[in-house]
C-alpha cells in the first residue's frame, strides 16, 4: 500500500547490523535438534532491514506426533521429581540466560524488529519469570489435611497435567515461551511448543542452550505453521492441555480443536484496553503513560493503551498533551540506542493491514493529529498515530489494530465512560485516571477486564496474574495462579471408621 503523504517522522538505523548467533536448523525434539519430516521450509526474516536471516522447517503432523511421542515419554519421569529438583532446573535456566543476554536480545531484536529498549526489557522480564516460577513450584499452597466429613480423612494432590501443547505469539517470542515453559514445567509437566513460523530463534536458541539441563523429552520444539502444527497440537489425544497466546481467531481454532478430545485449554488472546481519563486526572501524567503505554513495541502489544475515553471537558487540553508526547517518539533499526523507542512491524503483512487500517480511518472521516503514515525506506515502519474526534461506536474503538495507533473519543458521566469501556468483546486490561480517591476504588470494580491499573498502564509484575476475560480469554499467565492452571487436583478420602 503506498502512502499519500511524505513522513513527518524518520527512522534512526543503524551503522552495522550485529550478525545474531544463529540456532542449529531442525525441529529440537528428545533432547536433540533432528531434521524435519517435512522439505518445506519458512524465511525468517529481518523486519527492520527486510532482511532473510535465516529458514526454519515447516513442520509436520509427523514432526508433532514425533515431539509428542517424546513427550509422554518423559512426562512420568519428570513428574516423579520432588518440588526442589524442577525448581533447580528453572534457575539454572535463569542463569544460562543471564550469562547470554546479549546474545538473546541481538538475536530477538534482528528477528522481530524491536528496539534495545524493548529486548532489554524483554531479556530481563524472562530470566525474572524463570526465578519467579522456581520458587513457585516450591511453595504451592493446598487446602489442609483435615476431616471435613466425620470419621474421613481428607487430602488434596496437586498433579502435573501431563503433555502440555504450547503455542506462542510473534511479538513477544521468547518472553510468551517463558511464560509457558516455566510454570508448565515447575507444575511437573513435559511439553511440546510450536513458536511463531516467523519468530522462532530465540526460542530455538534457548533450546539449544539447555539441552543439558533436561531429561530428553521434557522440553520439545516444533516449527511450522498453525494450521499444520498447531491443530495437531490441538487435537493430539495425547497432550492433555493446551496452551496459547494469540489472536482470538486462533484461539477460537484451538479451542475447537481441543473439544474433540475434551482436553484443557488456556486461552490468552487479544485485547483493546481502554485508558479512561476522567475530569480530575493528572492530564500530564495520562499523556506520558499513553506515549509509553500505547507505543510499547510499537503497539504489538495486547494490553497496549490503544483507546483513550477522557472526559469532554478535558478532552481539548489532553489531546493537545498526547499529540506533543506522541510527535517526540523516536524510531529506530535495532542497536540505534536505548533511547530509540518504537521499532518496526514484525513483518510486510502486517504492516499492511495497520495501513489498511488508517486508511479505513480516512474513509471514516476521523481525524489523524499526528502520524498515520508508513515511513520511506528499508523495513517496515508506520508513523506513531493518534486518532482524533472518535465517536461512539466507530470501528476503531472495537477493532484491535495492534500497531502504533491510539485513538481518543469522549465521554460526559462516569456511568458512560464505564459503560462505553465495557463495550468491547475483549477483557484483558483497562486503566484509570483520577485524583479521587473513591473513583480509583468503585470504577475498577465495574470494568470487565482482568487487570486495571489506576494513573498507570501496562506495568507487571511477575508475582500478580496475567489473563483477560470475555473474548480475551481465561486461564492466567505468570503468578501462582499459572502454576494452578497447569496442575490438576486430586481428593483423597480416607475412612478411619
Amino acid at each position: 500500500m503506498s502512502t499519500t503523504k511524505t513522513s513527518s517522522f524518520s527512522v534512526v538505523r543503524a551503522e552495522s547490523t550485529p550478525v545474531p548467533s544463529l540456532p542449529p536448523f531442525g525441529q529440537f525434539i528428545d533432547g536433540a535438534f533432528v531434521p524435519s519430516t517435512s522439505d518445506t521450509t519458512v524465511h525468517v526474516v529481518n523486519p527492520a532491514t527486510e532482511e532473510i536471516l535465516t529458514k526454519v522447517p515447516a513442520g509436520s503432523v509427523e514432526d508433532v506426533d514425533a515431539a509428542v511421542a517424546a513427550a509422554v515419554a518423559a512426562k512420568e519421569g519428570w513428574a516423579a521429581t520432588t518440588p526442589k529438583e524442577p525448581a533447580a532446573v528453572l534457575l539454572r535456566i535463569a542463569d544460562i540466560i543471564e550469562s547470554n543476554r546479549e546474545l538473546f536480545k541481538t538475536l530477538e531484536s534482528a528477528n522481530t524488529g524491536k528496539t534495545s529498549m524493548v529486548a532489554e526489557d524483554d531479556i530481563s522480564s524472562t530470566i525474572d519469570t524463570f526465578r519467579f516460577s522456581a520458587g513457585a513450584a516450591r511453595a504451592y499452597n493446598t487446602l489442609g489435611a483435615d476431616d471435613y466429613a466425620e470419621n474421613h480423612t481428607s487430602v488434596i494432590f496437586r498433579e502435573p497435567v501431563g503433555v502440555v501443547g504450547v503455542i506462542t505469539p510473534w511479538n513477544y517470542p521468547l518472553l510468551m515461551a517463558a511464560w509457558k515453559i516455566a510454570p508448565i514445567l515447575g507444575a511437573g509437566n513435559t511439553l511440546v511448543l510450536k513458536p511463531s513460523e516467523q519468530t522462532p530463534l530465540t526460542t530455538l536458541k534457548l533450546a539449544e542452550l539447555i539441552t543439558d539441563e533436561l531429561p530428553a523429552g521434557v522440553v520439545n520444539i516444533v516449527t511450522g505453521p498453525g494450521r499444520v502444527v498447531g491443530n495437531r497440537l490441538a487435537e493430539h489425544p495425547d497432550v492433555d492441555l493446551v496452551a496459547i497466546t494469540g489472536s482470538v481467531g486462533s484461539g477460537q481454532k484451538v479451542a475447537a480443536s481441543a473439544s474433540s478430545s475434551v482436553k484443557r485449554v488456556h486461552l490468552e488472546l487479544g485485547g483493546k484496553a481502554p485508558v479512561v481519563v476522567f475530569a480530575d486526572a493528572d492530564l500530564e501524567a495520562a499523556a506520558q503513560g499513553v506515549r509509553s503505554a500505547g507505543f510499547w513495541n510499537g503497539g504489538q502489544e495486547c494490553g497496549a493503551a490503544c483507546r483513550v475515553l477522557v472526559h469532554e471537558s478535558v478532552a481539548e487540553k489532553f489531546t493537545e498533551l498526547l499529540v506533543r508526547e506522541v510527535s517526540d517518539i523516536s524510531i529506530g533499526t535495532p542497536g540505534t540506542g536505548v533511547d530509540v523507542e518504537i521499532g518496526s512491524m514484525i513483518s510486510g503483512d502486517h504492516y499492511e493491514r495497520v495501513l489498511a487500517a488508517l486508511e479505513d480511518v480516512r474513509k471514516d472521516g476521523l481525524t489523524i493529529a499526528v502520524g498515520g503514515n508508513a515511513i520511506d525506506g528499508p523495513g517496515y515502519f508506520i508513523e506513531p498515530t493518534v486518532v482524533t474526534n472518535v465517536p461512539a461506536g466507530a470501528a476503531i474503538a472495537s477493532t484491535e489494530i495492534f500497531g502504533p495507533v491510539v485513538s481518543v473519543e469522549t465521554f460526559s458521566t462516569d456511568e458512560e465512560a464505564v459503560a462505553r469501556a465495557n463495550e468491547t468483546i475483549y477483557g484483558l486490561a483497562a486503566s484509570v485516571w483520577t485524583k479521587d480517591s473513591a473513583r480509583s476504588l468503585n470504577v475498577p470494580r465495574q470494568l470487565d477486564f482482568g487487570t486495571v491499573w489506576v494513573n498507570s498502564h501496562l506495568v507487571i509484575a511477575t508475582e500478580m496474574p496475567w489473563g483477560g476475560f470475555k473474548g480475551s480469554g481465561y486461564g492466567r499467565d505468570l503468578s501462582s495462579y499459572a502454576l494452578d492452571d497447569f496442575s490438576r487436583t486430586k481428593h483423597v478420602m480416607y475412612n478411619r471408621g
